[in-house]
């Protein structure tokens, strides 16, 4: 029931407790029995109101006493009967006036002055008079009032609807306390508003953890907590938030899932990132576009998962990225050590054009050459980059090329000079006579011409013949 709504019939059992002839007054009045006038019509009103349900009748019998000359006895009487005909008549602001003119007088007894306000609460309540309402609950509970359960309930939303959100959330506490482990939705949704009014991040947290625990297909509350946690700055606890959400199947427009993807990206988890990208993708709920590929190939990269991204880099060339995609082919290639179709995918790409470092394309041709050993295709390459890489490459290529020849011509240098020693070796011991002749010696001089022309033709040791 809303808080407008009021329990009409327990407003009149309210009333009931001080309506009739016989109901105690205040000590002030000492009278304690009506005429037998007015008694004659203070007895049709009644009777036309309680038993006939004839208001109108009654009310008009209200307006003849209340134009005769009652006594205090009397006047009260009427005063809360009338009072009781106005509600239900309609007609809030005479009952008010009733009752306030019979606080006022004094003919409420103390025991119902309590119940009386709590009423006339009520009656506002009803007008939309929210602050009079409130005024009145409050003198209800400084007359001795003890809110129930249902009265904390009211007092809370009655608070929420004047922005006093302190109070409120005192009161709806209140009401959370003596639930105990009932769970009520519509105390639950009052409280997230209050807190979340409030700026009470903690409890808000607390609150919409209880709510999900009751709620776990909701998504509303899942968002309201994914958002609690952005307004603080705890993306990492959002993260976490909206993954579950995406796990429990919560998640399916493209925004959401990219957010999601996204999250993975920024947390330093790529690989998840990029098999969340590819599932959907490939299941339509998120469209095969070029900055989507681009991205999942990203996210492959980082995670070096060289072989996933390839045929995305390659959709993403074929989807029109151009150029710069196909540039982008070519790296991963070499990545892979794929040389040949490294060099095809950077040839494609530098004939496409779009390429922002031509230069760097050209290096990285002239690399794949050089790791088929086609070392004048390499060295071509790297002219063609014209940059200082290039130049690095060159350079690196003709060093590796002049300690090659130096190695090779040094074998040569070292043959000729073992048959040089050997040589000189011989002709000591010829000295001796030729029986003293070792089988080496009878074949040296031949093997030491031999030498000598192999180091002289030698291209490795040109410049170093004599």
């Amino acid at each position: 029931m809303g808080i407008r709504s009021v329990l009409k019939g327990a407003v009149i059992a309210g009333f009931m407790v001080s309506v009739g002839a016989g109901s105690a007054l205040a000590q002030a009045c000492e009278e304690t029995e009506f005429s037998s006038k007015t008694g004659q019509i203070y007895l049709e009103a009644e009777q036309a109101a309680m038993t006939n349900n004839d208001y109108t009748t009654a009310a008009n019998k209200m307006n003849q006493l209340k134009a005769m000359g009652l006594n205090c006895y009397e006047e009260g009487a009427v005063l809360k009967l009338s009072a009781y005909i106005n509600i239900q008549k309609g007609d809030r602001k005479a009952a008010v006036n009733d009752l306030l003119s019979a606080l006022n007088k004094g003919y409420i007894a103390d025991k119902d002055r309590a119940q009386t306000y709590y009423n006339i609460a009520q009656i506002y309540l009803q007008e939309e008079d929210i602050n009079k309402s409130l005024e009145y609950m409050t003198k209800w509970q400084q007359a001795g009032g003890k809110p129930d359960r249902t009265q904390k309930w009211q007092l809370a939303v009655l608070y929420q609807r004047v922005d006093n959100f302190k109070e409120a959330i005192k009161w709806a506490e209140e009401v959370k306390a003596d639930d105990g482990s009932k769970y009520d939705q519509q105390l639950y949704d009052l409280l997230i508003f209050l807190y979340n009014q409030a700026d009470d991040k903690a409890k808000l947290a607390s609150i919409l953890e209880e709510v999900v625990a009751h709620n776990p297909t909701e998504r509303k509350y899942w968002d309201a907590i994914a958002g609690n946690y952005f307004a603080s700055n705890e993306e990492r606890r959002a993260f976490e938030v909206q993954k579950a959400m995406y796990l429990a199947g919560m998640l399916k427009t493209e925004d959401e899932i990219m957010r999601i993807v996204n999250f993975y990206n920024r947390f330093n988890v790529p690989y998840q990132g990029a098999k969340i990208l590819e599932k959907e993708m490939n299941a339509g709920r998120v469209s095969r576009s070029l900055d989507h590929l681009e991205l999942l190939a990203n996210l492959y990269q980082v995670a070096r998962e060289h072989e996933k991204a390839i045929p995305v880099i390659q959709a993403a060339a074929e989807a029109g990225g151009g150029g710069a995609m196909y540039e982008r082919l070519g790296r991963s290639y070499a990545d892979l050590q794929q040389w040949e179709n490294a060099e095809n995918a950077l040839q494609k790409a530098l004939s496409m054009g779009g390429v922002k470092d031509p230069g760097t394309a050209w290096v990285q041709i002239g690399q794949s050459r050089y790791e088929r050993d086609d070392r004048a295709g390499a060295r071509e390459a790297f002219r063609k980059a014209n940059n200082r890489a290039g130049s690095s490459w060159l350079g690196f290529m003709a060093s590796e090329e002049a300690t090659a020849a130096a190695l090779d011509c040094f074998q040569y240098q070292s043959a000729l000079l073992n048959v040089t020693n050997e040589a000189k070796i011989c002709k000591r011991l010829s000295v001796l006579g030729e029986d003293q002749m070792t089988e080496n010696c009878k074949t040296v001089n031949e093997r030491l011409d031999a030498a000598e022309k192999a180091f002289n033709e030698a291209p490795s040791c040109k410049g170093q013949q004599t």
